[in-house]
C-alpha cells in the first residue's frame, strides 16, 4: 500500500534495534511522562470540578437563583399574582414569596441568625432544605403556629432540640411606657436541618411566613425566590420580570451574593491548571531528548536521504512523524487512564482508606467528606489539545537540526 515517505521512514525509526535501544527505551519514557501528565491534569480538574459542583448545589440548595425584593422596608403588593406572573415564565421552574430579617435569639445560649419566613407549601419549588431535614419537617410550619426551624449548628450553638423553645428578638422596636422596646416573641422548635454549609447551618432559622409579618408588623412578603432552568441565566430573566411586575423592584442573583466566593474556586481551578500545564511541559521536555538523540544517530541514513533527493522539508516531516507519534500515545494513554481515574475517583478513595484505615476528609471537621469527581468532556478535550500542541512544538527545533544536515560532512568517516 502507498504511503507517504516521510510517514514510513517516521514509522520505521520507531522500531528499535539493538543499536538504538536506549533511544527506545527513551521514547518510552517520554510517553509515560507525558500519559502520567495528562492523567493528572484531567484527574485534577475533575476533583475542581466536583468540589465547584458539590458548593454550588449546596449553597443553591438553601438560597434561589434570583430573588426579586422590594425596596428596603418595604413589601411587594399582590404577592400571588407576582408569583403566577414568575412562574408564567418560561425559565423559571418555581417562585415562592419570603420574608427576611435579622434577629436575635436566647434560649440556653444567645445567638444572632438570618430569619426567613416561607410558606412551607412552596418552598421546596425554590429550595432544598426540604431534602436535609434532620428532625420534624417543613411543613409543621403552620399559620400562627409560632413554630420555628433551625440549622443544626444553630440549634448546637443555641443548646435547643425539637421540643425546646426559643424566644426572639426583632430590630422592630414598639413604644411602651418604658420606652421603646424591641419585639419579642417564643417559638418552638419543630425541626432542624442539616445543608453542610457553615454559612447556612450556623445562621440560619425558617419561620411561618404569616408569623414573619406580623412579627415585623409588614402586610405582605419582602421579595420572590425564584429557581430558573439555567441558573446563569439569572439576571435577564430577573429583570425581564422586574419589567412585566411594573412595580420598584431590586434584583439580586446568587452571583452577586456569592461571587467572590465563585471566583475564587474558578481562580484556583486555572491556577492549578497552569501548574500541570507545566508539569506536562517538563514530560515534553523528554521528547526534544529524544529526537535529538535519534537525530544523531541517523546522521548517516539522513545523508544517504539527501543525496537520493529527500527536501529538507522531507527530512523535517520523518522527525515530526516520531515526534508526534510519541506524543500520541501518551496523550491516548492519558486520557483513557485519567478519565476512568476521574470517573472511579470516589469509589478508589474509599478503597483507599478502608484498606490502609486511613480518613482524607474527617466529617467531624470538613462538610465535604467524600472526594468529588465531575468529568467534563471540555477539559479532557483542552488537555489533550494542549499536550498535543506542546508535543507538535517539541519536533520543530530537532526535525529542523535534522534537515540541515550536510550529506558530505555526515558520511565522512563512513
Amino acid at each position: 500500500m502507498f504511503r507517504p515517505l516521510e510517514l514510513f521512514v517516521g514509522l520505521r525509526y520507531t522500531r528499535a534495534k539493538r543499536r538504538n535501544q536506549f533511544i527506545s527505551f527513551i521514547s518510552t519514557v517520554s510517553i509515560v511522562c507525558i500519559a502520567i501528565s495528562v492523567t493528572a491534569l484531567i484527574t485534577v480538574m475533575s476533583v475542581m470540578n466536583g468540589f465547584d459542583n458539590e458548593l454550588r448545589t449546596r449553597i443553591l440548595g438553601a438560597i434561589s437563583h434570583a430573588t426579586v425584593s422590594g425596596l428596603p422596608g418595604e413589601s411587594v403588593q399582590n404577592w400571588s399574582k407576582a408569583v403566577q406572573v414568575a412562574e408564567a415564565n418560561p425559565h423559571v421552574l418555581g417562585a415562592a414569596p419570603y420574608v427576611e430579617t435579622q434577629a436575635f435569639l436566647q434560649a440556653r445560649r444567645p445567638s444572632g441568625a438570618l430569619v426567613r419566613g416561607i410558606e412551607p407549601a412552596q418552598e421546596p419549588k425554590v429550595s432544598d432544605i426540604d431534602k436535609h431535614m434532620v428532625e420534624g419537617k417543613l411543613t409543621d410550619l403552620a399559620p400562627n403556629a409560632w413554630n420555628i426551624v433551625l440549622g443544626r449548628e444553630l440549634a448546637l450553638t443555641l443548646g435547643v432540640n425539637v421540643g425546646d423553645k426559643v424566644t426572639m428578638a426583632v430590630p422592630e422596636f414598639r413604644a411602651t411606657p418604658m420606652g421603646s422596646v424591641p419585639r419579642l416573641r417564643g417559638f418552638k422548635v419543630v425541626g432542624i436541618f442539616e445543608l453542610g454549609m457553615q454559612e447556612f447551618d450556623s445562621n440560619l432559622a425558617l419561620i411561618n411566613m404569616s408569623d414573619a409579618e406580623k412579627l415585623n408588623g409588614l402586610d405582605g412578603p419582602t421579595g420572590i425566590r425564584l429557581r430558573l432552568d439555567d441558573m446563569f441565566n439569572a439576571r435577564p430573566v430577573a429583570q425581564e420580570l422586574v419589567n412585566q411586575l411594573g412595580q420598584v423592584y431590586r434584583v439580586e442573583t446568587w452571583m452577586d451574593s456569592h461571587a467572590n466566593f465563585f471566583s475564587a474556586i474558578s481562580m484556583e481551578k486555572k491556577v492549578m491548571g497552569i501548574i500541570l500545564s507545566l508539569i506536562i511541559l517538563v514530560a515534553v521536555i523528554n521528547l526534544i531528548s529524544m529526537l535529538m538523540m535519534l537525530v544523531t544517530d541517523k546522521q548517516a541514513d539522513i545523508a544517504i536521504l539527501r543525496t537520493l533527493g529527500s527536501t529538507p522539508l522531507s527530512i523535517m516531516g520523518m522527525f515530526m512523524v516520531q515526534g508526534l507519534l510519541v506524543g500520541f500515545v501518551g496523550i491516548g494513554f492519558g486520557v483513557g487512564l485519567g478519565s476512568l481515574l476521574s470517573w472511579r475517583l470516589p469509589q478508589v478513595v474509599k478503597w483507599i482508606e478502608h484498606a490502609f484505615g486511613v480518613t482524607f476528609l474527617s466529617p467531624d471537621v470538613y462538610y465535604i467528606s467524600e472526594l468529588p469527581s465531575k468529568l467534563q468532556a471540555a477539559d479532557v478535550g483542552w488537555v489533550a489539545l494542549v499536550t498535543f500542541l506542546f508535543s507538535l512544538l517539541a519536533t520543530l527545533y530537532p526535525a529542523w537540526r535534522a534537515s540541515r544536515t550536510q550529506p558530505a560532512q555526515a558520511l565522512r568517516y563512513e
